[in-house]
């Protein structure tokens, strides 16, 4: 066995916990995963792992040692991929993660123009209104709304989204049309949990206060709350693309037309670990969802 493979086995010992564990999944014995951790660990001159009868832990070296070659074999692996696909060939997989409402509206259709042009790639998608933690959980591309302070993440401003204040007909019927920001205190509205970037309204004659919005139902689901402003429960704060269809058909009824839309919308951003070698399927993927989502995104802006 070369070194490149005891490292591999060395690093699958620490995933799954113990020599045991390692020495199924590789279809060896914990005797001959042990003896080749130690022969390892003779070369480097440290110990890699405190062994006890009880239990194992990794050492101080060790974990260093760990964190290191995961980049130099996450290289190796992205390097040889690239020799063996050729120029053009794709496959693997790609893990993504986005917005659940902004995800099946446009990732999703995104997503099936991509796979039909790379069918060798699996992309693993995941949908949660969750910040998720790209290097803790080993995610390759993010979408997300909002600002962006970490800087260990790669972003690229996709654009930004428009939100429009919006109720239904029979809503204003009964509860009447909010004429000024300071009205929203008299109604019903629905809002995203306040830790939601969207969750502010962002109107510009709130005051120094801010917005006093009614009590009304919160929901971390955009288009729960689309439909419940739908079926005439309250006001509304919602993404043009989750509302654009009820608009268009009269089931929503935009209000406060002075407040601002596109110019003080949310970014769209697509997000990428920045101390991670990039393999050119990841780099392929986010290019196309990149043109794919800025293009929906300018396209829902000229029809709203």
């Amino acid at each position: 066995m070369d070194d490149h493979s005891d490292i591999k086995l060395f690093l699958s010992v620490i995933d799954e916990g113990s020599f045991s564990a390692a020495a199924r999944r590789l279809g060896l014995t914990p005797s001959a995963v042990g003896k080749r951790v130690r022969a390892l660990e003779d070369r480097l001159g440290v110990d890699l792992f405190v062994r006890s009868t009880r239990r194992m832990t990794i050492t101080d070296a060790g974990q260093r040692y760990a964190e290191d070659v995961r980049e130099v074999i996450d290289r190796l692996s992205t390097i040889e991929e690239d020799l063996r696909d050729g120029a053009t060939r794709l496959r693997g997989s790609v893990r993504l993660t986005a917005p659940m409402a902004l995800g099946q509206r446009y990732v999703a259709p995104a997503l099936s123009e991509f796979m039909a042009l790379h069918p060798e790639v699996e992309v693993v998608l995941s949908l949660t209104d969750k910040v998720v933690d790209l290097v803790g959980d080993g995610v390759d591309i993010a979408i997300r709304t909002g600002q962006q302070p970490d800087s260990s993440l790669i972003s690229r401003r996709i654009g930004p989204y428009a939100r429009t204040i919006c109720a239904s007909p029979s809503y204003i019927e009964q509860e009447g049309r909010p004429n000024s920001v300071a009205d929203l205190g008299h109604h019903r509205c629905l809002k995203l949990p306040t830790e939601f970037a969207a969750s502010h309204w962002s109107l510009e004659d709130a005051g120094e206060g801010g917005t006093r919005l009614g009590s009304g139902l919160v929901c971390n689901s955009l288009d729960v709350l689309g439909a419940t402003c739908l079926s005439g429960q309250g006001i509304a704060c919602l993404p043009d693309f989750v509302a654009q269809n009820g608009i268009q058909n009269g089931g929503l009824v935009p209000l406060l037309a002075d407040a601002p839309r596109a110019e003080h919308g949310p970014d769209i951003l697509l997000l990428r670990p920045a101390n991670r070698q990039t393999p050119r399927r990841v780099e392929t993927l986010g290019d196309h969802l990149f043109r794919a989502l800025r293009s929906s995104v300018k396209a829902l802006a000229s029809e709203m």
